[in-house]
């Protein structure tokens, strides 16, 4: 099996050898059309993600408030290992799926 070497984390609790694989993580809501677009678009590529709605969890909520300062709820947010990417342009997530996976 062939493992990319990984980058620097973003986050500073984040650490990883270079045989991590990157999780992928979408922070949204059902009912909003953005998070929907980035499930078809994680889909299309046919990644593995892992959908966390924070509507319905408040785990979930709480999970993605840490991700901010602010600790406000901003959904959509994808994290691939621990970039966080808030609603990425299509051209910047696919940029980070490649160097991150």
């Amino acid at each position: 099996m062939k493992t990319k070497k990984l980058h620097t984390a973003t986050h500073s609790s984040c650490s990883f050898s270079d045989t991590t694989l990157q999780e992928i993580k979408l922070y949204g809501a059902d009912r909003c059309h953005k998070t929907q677009y980035y499930k078809r678009f994680l889909e299309d590529l046919n990644l593995n993600y892992e959908f966390l709605d924070v509507e319905m969890n408040e785990t979930n909520a709480e999970a993605l408030r840490n991700l901010y300062e602010n600790r406000k709820l901003n959904f959509p947010t994808i994290t691939i290992g621990c970039k966080k990417l808030r609603n990425p342009s299509d051209t910047d997530l696919k940029k980070w799926i490649k160097k991150l996976l």
